[in-house]
């Protein structure tokens, strides 16, 4: 990927510079780590796949170094900033230095989080630099908000990034594995070191791509598979007969629905993919008489 014409990146010197000149201290409270590598975000945007068709949300702009890379090759972006101060700052640093591209981009003033819509088209395509401490529950949330989302690629804390991506059966295969695998088929897709960032933090990142595909075929409904895999991980060193009971209804209900969905009621919830938790809570909506 080359930068447009009219774009220039934002090198160590500029973002320092433009922290400066806005009084801007980086806080752990937002987990504000800025990326002053030109390099890495060209390959963020690169392994994103994005295009001249995608409106890409970005969440935690922080300075805008991904926000002009992105604005290189994209059609439209549309930047999440929490922080008021950044928020304030980035419309001033997009027309510094990507004077021509202004009307592609829009900066909503706002906690992730909380965001219930955007302005304008809706967006294809998430790529962001996230903190680690609200890392999952952002990209959950965006993938459940908006279905046009058909790609995400995140930088996150490796562990986060290794989490997302797990497989069932391996050490850090969770919740945040399986409820993403609900919606997307979820890859890791490469490591950072924690030298690009400034302040440098004290881990390594990792780039996760999630690529959105239909959820199982179910009968049951995200929030009751979703409930059924929250309550498998809530006690996962125990079979699932007795992790289950407490959502089930007791250990019986539990094996019920076990053995109806075609599990062994002593397997454990982290050697299930996200199709095997949707029919376990399918057979249990279905033994209760529970519509979808």
């Amino acid at each position: 990927m080359t930068d447009a014409p009219d774009v220039s990146l934002l090198g160590a010197a500029e973002i320092r510079a433009l922290a400066a000149e806005h009084g801007i201290r980086p806080t752990k409270q937002w987990g504000q780590n800025f990326v002053v590598d030109g390099n890495t975000v060209r390959r963020i945007v690169r392994v994103a796949g994005v295009g001249a068709g995608d409106t890409v949300v970005e969440v935690g702009p922080g300075l805008g170094s991904l926000t002009l890379a992105l604005l290189s090759v994209v059609g439209r972006v549309v930047a999440v900033e929490v922080d008021p101060v950044l928020a304030d700052a980035l419309p001033d640093t997009i027309a510094a230095h990507a004077p021509g591209l202004t009307d592609r981009f829009e900066v909503v003033r706002a906690d992730a989080l909380a965001v219930h819509t955007l302005p304008g088209p809706p967006p294809t395509a998430l790529v962001a630099n996230l903190p680690y401490n609200v890392s999952v529950p952002v990209v959950l949330r965006f993938l459940e908000l908006f279905p046009g989302l058909r790609t995400i690629l995140v930088m996150v804390q490796l562990e986060v990034a290794e989490r997302l991506a797990a497989p069932p059966g391996s050490r850090t295969y969770g919740v945040p594995s399986v409820k993403a695998a609900w919606y997307a088929d979820v890859r890791l897709a490469g490591s950072v070191s924690r030298s690009v960032f400034w302040p440098v933090p004290n881990v390594d990142s990792g780039l996760v791509r999630l690529t959105r595909r239909d959820p199982p075929v179910t009968t049951a409904t995200r929030a009751q598979v979703f409930a059924c895999v929250d309550a498998a991980f809530a006690q996962r060193r125990k079979t699932l007969r007795a992790a289950l009971a407490g959502w089930a209804g007791g250990p019986a209900l539990a094996e019920e629905a076990l053995v109806a969905a075609g599990i062994d009621p002593r397997t454990r919830g982290e050697q299930l993919d996200v199709a095997a938790f949707a029919a376990i809570a399918a057979a249990r909506s279905t033994a209760r008489g529970e519509g979808a």
